[in-house]
């Protein structure tokens, strides 16, 4: 994961969300959606694929397609009857197409196009450790009360979240999900707010819920969950960094491939979703996009059935009472206009260029209704020179680092201090990391109104903000004389902030 993929972000205004909610046919509230026992091995054998079909929610329906999943030289990984997702596996190169005729399917198509290959984080650039010579020098610069790295937190006092924890540092009936690389819970700053019973592995579409199964499987390229949850909730406990929130829970909810390639597929994430609305996870953090396509176009069937089944998966976990945040993504792209170009996809294959119209191709989950589209900013409060933007569609800022501006700290870092695996620490910079601090604020939104529903506590995650307004100068990031970046709106609303940078002290008080 040294060298990460950019990450393109879209978003839908209302209208266009609520048709493409619609034109799916996205399926009511429900009570619970529990997968049936597997009857697929865990390991993808060499030429079977993995497919997600999407039906009515009807018993006799599921039974029948089922049945036809087996008559068609497919199995069942994992049935999530309430929402009428079935994550199969087949060999069968024409499978999907068969499926298709079934009737009371919907949808159905593949979830890749062959082995893994690539990386789908947004995280900007490899991680920098810090080193023990260095995390003395930051010691040194720590004011009393302080954890013994906090005075390279910039990020904590950028907003107020340093105050915010002498008034409230958050609930303990509050957990944040960390649908990620996996987290290492025996990190010594995470371990005292680890949620091991809202945990899981749902690499394989099903959920794993065997003691340490959320853990990542390598810790050289798997970090990035451990530094998401550490800026979410690490404990103010005397050791190393704080956390947004660090008096919340957190858990961990791996979908990442076990693999250098950590790529993060749809029957994986789907999984996650459901499993975080059926254990209480007031809010999910996703620091990434559903692989293996960074738009998924609506005449295609198979990238159909991928937005088919992630929406309906998250729609329930909102049901349930979960918020969704999101990272918006590090491509610096206009998520306002009317073209993209897409050179990047399918990312477990062989990409191919394409110009993708962002009102019939979706960035998934990130672009689906309900989800909260988080912007990065740096140490100036300005937009972070990679962050993507765009008027109506970014809902608010976070801090997520920006290594051309240096911070006023005793690392003079401009990224964002956090948890690594095996008790380290180190510096990361992306929308990846803006994104935890929003829903950390969440968090401690959820905290203070317990009641407060996902459209509620987006709403005061809205209002709380602070929006710095479009620059009055032009947005020049690497001093070349060439404009990187245009900010459309007003003080209130813009393409940069939204609705501003969230505010924890603001959130407690």
């Amino acid at each position: 994961m040294a060298h990460l993929r950019s990450r393109r972000r879209l978003a839908l205004a209302v209208p266009v969300a609520l048709s493409l909610t619609a034109s799916l046919g996205f399926l009511p509230a429900a009570a619970q959606a529990a997968p049936r026992a597997e009857s697929a091995a865990q390991t993808t054998e060499a030429g079977t694929y993995a497919y997600l079909v999407n039906t009515r929610t009807d018993h006799h329906t599921i039974t029948s397609v089922e049945k036809a999943i087996a008559a068609n030289g497919g199995s069942v990984v994992a049935s999530y009857d309430r929402i009428g997702v079935v994550v199969a596996r087949s060999a069968n190169p024409g499978f999907a197409a068969e499926i298709r005729k079934v009737r009371g399917v919907q949808s159905a198509g593949a979830s890749r196009t062959s082995p893994v290959t690539a990386a789908g984080t947004t995280d900007e650039g490899a991680v920098q450790y810090l080193s023990k010579a260095q995390a003395a020098k930051v010691a040194k610069g720590s004011a009393a009360g302080q954890e013994p790295l906090e005075a390279d937190q910039w990020d904590l006092r950028a907003i107020g979240a340093d105050k915010a924890a002498r008034i409230d540092p958050g609930s303990r009936k509050v957990t944040v999900g960390v649908i990620d690389t996996g987290v290492d819970d025996t990190h010594p700053d995470i371990a005292p707010n680890f949620s091991a019973s809202q945990s899981a592995n749902c690499v394989s579409g099903k959920a794993d819920t065997t003691y340490g199964a959320w853990r990542p499987v390598n810790d050289g390229n798997h970090y990035h969950g451990t530094h998401v949850a550490g800026e979410i909730a690490a404990a103010r406990n005397g050791i190393g960094v704080a956390g947004v929130a660090p008096g919340v829970k957190v858990a961990s909810i791996t979908v990442a491939q076990p693999d250098a390639s950590s790529l993060f597929y749809p029957e994986s994430v789907v999984c996650a979703f459901v499993f975080a609305a059926d254990h209480g996870i007031e809010v999910t953090n996703n620091s990434y996009y559903v692989d293996p396509w960074l738009y998924n176009c609506m005449d295609d069937p198979d990238q159909r059935a991928i937005v088919d089944a992630v929406n309906r998966a998250q729609l329930y976990a909102q049901r349930k009472g979960t918020l969704n945040v999101a990272s918006a993504g590090n491509s610096n792209d206009d998520l306002d206009s009317h073209a993209l170009t897409d050179a990047s996809s399918p990312d477990d294959g062989t990409p191919v260029t394409r110009t993708v119209d962002p009102h019939k191709c979706y960035d998934v989950p990130t672009q689906l209704p309900g989800v909260v589209t988080v912007s990065a900013t740096g140490f100036t409060s300005a937009k972070s020179y990679y962050s993507s933007y765009g008027e109506g569609v970014i809902d608010v800022a976070g801090p997520g680092g920006d290594a051309r501006v240096a911070a006023d700290t005793p690392s003079k870092n401009g990224r964002i201090l956090s948890t690594l695996p095996n008790n380290e620490y180190g510096f990361l910079q992306g929308t990846s990391m803006a994104s935890p601090h929003v829903a950390a604020v969440a968090a401690l939104l959820k905290s203070t109104h317990p009641h407060a529903s996902p459209a509620r506590l987006q709403a005061l995650l809205k209002a709380e903000a602070d929006n710095p307004g479009c620059p009055t100068d032009p947005y020049d990031t690497d001093g070349d004389g060439v404009v990187d970046a245009t900010c459309v709106g007003g003080k209130h609303v813009n393409g940069f902030y939204g609705y501003g940078i969230v505010d924890a002290l603001r959130a407690v008080k």
